[in-house]
């Protein structure tokens, strides 16, 4: 098993804000992903200029491919970076990293996340996507994806139709199994009836944490929403934060509590890490109670810290642990 992943190749910006203001004065919802502009982009980092800020490698499915090359797996990622220092850090970050990088390169700026981490550990997105917008159908290399047997897209490419759907048809034609994460309740909210279509026609692994799993049903519960998404997918998989999660692949879905209670320092990159632990769990053939209780092994790490990377002795730490949860 080899896992592939595509989506937008960014490079996060991280700011620890103070308190909620500026999201207010922003009028964005809290915990929701927003695209701007190249001059919004700037006013935005002329607000946070004061407060110091950390760059890392970002983008929902890169963290997953990083994450789980620290694991000890094999990844390869499909995105597209500019020419300029961000791309250049972006690219560098990933190398090191181990993660077989099949890039498509631009002129111009590559994609930038300003995340604001806000004092309950939350973080909204204000994402100028850059090169990464361009990235097209006509650019994915069927030579590429057939060298995998997983295909794990973002749902953050749904602004582009053509992609999203191309790639998921291409990876089904060489009968790659496909997985895909909701992203964010807004972005589900805002093209539900194309991400049903996707689900229905190409996925046959879910991701939704609660907020996505209701604006992607139109349930009114979580528990209703499960079995909803369970009905379209082979496994559907809700998380659902300090709650823990829930698998549905069977007659009843299972839940799966946390690995342990921490409270939060960032959230960001939780549900990525989430992901990398459960595609561990099935490279190495465990049950989906398993590869949750893998998937909740590392997002408890990763929320202990601000941004996407652990140290190397943290990485030691959960691989022990991990395999004493494959071995258990």
């Amino acid at each position: 098993m080899k896992i592939l992943g595509i989506g937008n190749a960014l490079v996060d910006i991280l700011a620890k804000l103070p308190n909620e203001e500026l999201i207010k004065e922003l009028n964005v919802a809290k915990g929701s992903m927003n695209l701007i502009e190249e001059d919004a982009r700037k006013t935005l980092l002329g607000k946070i200029e004061a407060i110091d800020l950390k760059m890392t490698s970002g983008g929902s499915v890169s963290n997953t491919a990083l994450a789980l090359r620290q694991l000890g797996a094999p990844s390869g990622y499909i995105g597209k970076v500019g020419n300029d220092e961000y791309g250049k850090f972006y690219v560098n970050e990933l190398t090191q990293a181990g993660v077989d990088l099949h890039l498509i390169y631009a002129s111009g700026f590559s994609g930038t996340a300003i995340t604001m981490i806000t004092p309950d550990g939350e973080r909204t997105f204000c994402t100028y996507l850059g090169a990464a917008a361009g990235m097209q159908k006509t650019e994915i290399q069927k030579s590429v994806v057939e060298q995998y047997t997983h295909l794990y897209v973002e749902g953050y490419l749904v602004h582009n139709h053509d992609l999203i759907e191309g790639v998921m048809k291409l990876a089904k034609s060489l009968d790659l199994t496909v997985m895909l994460d909701l992203a964010s309740f807004n972005v589900v909210a805002s093209d539900r009836t194309f991400i049903c279509k996707l689900v229905e026609e190409y996925v046959d692994i879910l991701f939704a944490n609660e907020e996505e799993s209701l604006a992607f049903t139109g349930k009114s519960s979580p528990d209703e929403a499960i079995y909803e998404i369970a009905r379209h997918v082979k496994i559907a998989v809700r998380k659902d934060g300090y709650k823990g999660s829930w698998i549905k692949y069977g007659d009843e879905p299972i839940h799966i509590p946390v690995y342990q209670k921490v409270k939060p320092i960032d959230t960001t990159a939780a549900g990525d890490y989430y992901a990398a632990g459960f595609f561990f769990g099935m490279i190495h053939d465990a049950s989906p109670e398993k590869c949750a209780r893998l998937g909740s092994l590392l997002a408890c790490y990763i929320i202990r810290v601000v941004g996407t990377k652990l140290q190397p002795e943290t990485w030691e730490e959960i691989r022990k642990k991990a395999y004493e949860i494959l071995n258990y």
